[in-house]
């Protein structure tokens, strides 16, 4: 209780300081071998704060909604009872994703630093989860950024008066495409491909230019062209800090409603549209009963709104200490879940239109999911629409903002961690070490490049974000409610916002949500699916190098563990010297 206050009495006079300055920590708040009575620190470089807090809003809510509301709920949503769905999808994230969303926030904007230096002030020995994180982030900037690619791609080739795949009249359709739109009595064989499919697979991927990840084949420069314009974007938004991203998210995370507003109003109007959406939300109250049901409900719930990531932690640490995080956290969380809900509609009526197009139920084309469901399943209705060039224009402009917002979040908190780690080398080379680091994420995705990049594109999504996140995110919600401990929390919270988190939070940091995601790795661990793609199926070999891809990130935090039992002095008590955590950045010790 002593240091909370003496935090709020600095926090009040930080705005105040001036360089030079020097602000002391009583030694009763170190718990070291040995020490002064009294620490003098001369203070850290200013931090930057957003211009607006809609800027950090925005920021906020274009990292969580990003393409995965779009492809990724709706798929799981009808695959696992529909409207029923929905029951545990709600609980998942009433006491599970948004306590911890709500967690993160509140960590970032206390403490004011990045994911790897905040562990010096919750507890020094978890110190590896930032190092995790920001290794787990660089892995999803090597294929999540060619996903964005291919949708440049498709945006460019959406400006003809007849798009590319709306027909199998080009040079790289086989006998095998079938149009179902173009003419009548067509016979469907299991060999057969749609026009969107080959365009998808044998224009812009080129797959059948590789032997699978045994010879994944040279690069496309086309998809290389588009991914450095993508990065081009990325490091001119982030090169000067939230200043710039800040501005740029007034776009990017706007721009998506407005064109999901416009595919929705289109396609409830196409004929067939109730049969997609009744199937989208009719229940099957028996797939409540399966366990594979909750899992899915909760991993979708933590992807979706991102606890983990270290984004959080660094957006919110650039707001003003007596930010309402709290109302924050509930607003951006909501906006993420209903957007995902909205994404469900403008899905399914597009699905139930090709459904009574083709005479078949809305099961028959709602097979594909992931990027297949944006590349192939939702052109292919564009393609065959009235105004089709506008709406794939806007489509996939949509999916590249979406997929920048991500981005623009996901490397912000890397680039937080690092620069906030050795800010004596880094404060004042932002922009250099933003070009490094773009430099080493564009070297990373040469792989994901090539004509075989796809499998390699699924092979990092499966592994190096899957199981290992969730794993850092138990263990950090651990450590802050274990260890750092739920009362300290607590205070850091009154001393921003003026209240304790009510019980409900308690209870749900301290128990509920380390429970969910202690069941959601087990039953990722012991039920892992064959990879396949197209019809290829991953080697055994590359499962292994999926583990040990996913294993990379993780094993620093215990690498650390021991680093710091085994070179610290009186390693035991470093489990309790987080004492420093009660001062804000501005007066607070670095090291």
């Amino acid at each position: 209780n002593k240091c909370a206050t003496l935090m709020g009495h600095l926090q009040q006079n930080s705005q105040g300081h001036r360089m030079g300055e020097r602000c002391l920590v009583p030694a009763g708040s170190l718990q070291s071998d040995g020490g002064p009575e009294a620490i003098s620190v001369p203070p850290a470089h200013p931090r930057d704060k957003w211009s607006k807090k809609m800027d950090f809003l925005l920021s906020v809510v274009g990292f969580a909604v990003d393409l995965g509301n779009v492809w990724r709920f709706p798929y799981i949503c009808y695959q696992n009872g529909g409207g029923a769905f929905l029951i545990p999808y709600t609980l998942m994230a009433v006491f599970g994703g948004v306590p911890l969303f709500y967690m993160e926030l509140a960590l970032g904007q206390f403490h004011r630093t990045g994911a790897i230096p905040i562990w010096k002030r919750i507890c020094p020995i978890f110190k590896g989860i930032g190092f995790a994180i920001c290794i787990i982030g660089l892995y999803v900037s090597f294929y999540y950024n060619t996903i964005i690619a291919w949708a440049l791609y498709y945006f460019y080739s959406s400006f003809s008066s007849t798009l590319p795949w709306a027909s199998c009249d080009n040079p790289w359709n086989t006998p095998n495409c079938t149009n179902y739109f173009g003419r009548n009595n067509v016979t469907w064989t299991n060999f057969s491909r749609s026009p969107a499919e080959e365009f998808y697979t044998r224009k812009v991927l080129e797959l059948q230019k590789s032997g699978g990840l045994y010879n994944v084949g040279g690069i496309r420069w086309q998809l290389l062209l588009c991914l450095f314009l993508i990065f081009t974007i990325v490091y001119f938004s982030l090169w000067k800090g939230v200043k710039t991203s800040g501005k740029v998210v007034w776009v990017t995370a706007t721009l998506p409603y407005l064109v999901l507003l416009i595919l929705l109003v289109r396609g409830a109007t196409l004929p067939g549209a109730w049969r997609g959406v009744l199937f989208y939300l009719r229940p099957d109250w028996g797939k409540l009963l399966s366990t594979a049901v909750w899992v899915d409900a909760a991993a979708q719930i933590f992807f979706s709104l991102g606890p983990g990531f270290g984004v959080l932690l660094a957006l919110a640490s650039y707001n003003h200490f007596h930010n309402n995080c709290y109302r924050d956290a509930l607003i951006t969380s909501a906006v993420n879940c209903l957007t995902s809900f909205l994404s469900g509609f403008v899905i399914f009526t597009v699905l139930g239109y090709m459904a009574e197009m083709r005479d078949v139920e809305v099961e028959d084309v709602a097979r594909d999911k992931g990027p297949s469901l944006l590349f192939i399943t939702y052109p292919e209705a564009i393609a065959n629409m009235v105004g089709s060039t506008f709406f794939a224009i806007i489509f996939f402009l949509m999916m590249i903002t979406l997929g920048l917002d991500s981005t623009f979040g996901g490397l912000e908190a890397v680039i937080t961690a690092v620069m906030d780690e050795y800010p004596q080398v880094l404060a004042q080379r932002r922009e250099l070490f933003v070009l490094g680091l773009i430099t080493v994420c564009f070297l990373g995705s040469l792989s994901t490049l090539t004509y075989g990049g796809a499998y390699v594109v699924k092979l990092l999504e499966e592994f190096g974000a899957g199981c290992s996140i969730l794993a850092v995110v138990l263990l950090e919600t651990i450590a802050v409610s274990w260890f750092y401990g739920i009362q300290r929390f607590s205070h850091d919270v009154k001393a921003m916002l003026g209240f304790t988190p009510g019980l409900f939070w308690k209870v749900c940091w301290v128990a509920i949500s380390p429970t969910l995601l202690a069941f959601i790795v087990a039953s990722s661990l012991l039920e892992q699916p064959p990879l396949a793609l197209f019809g290829y199926r991953y080697p055994a070999w590359s499962t292994s190098l999926g583990h040990l891809i996913g294993a990379s990130s993780f094993i620093c935090i215990p690498v650390y563990m021991v680093y710091k039992l085994v070179w610290t002095p009186g390693s035991l008590k470093i489990l309790k010297s987080c004492e420093y955590a009660t001062a804000p950045l501005e007066c607070a010790p670095t090291s």
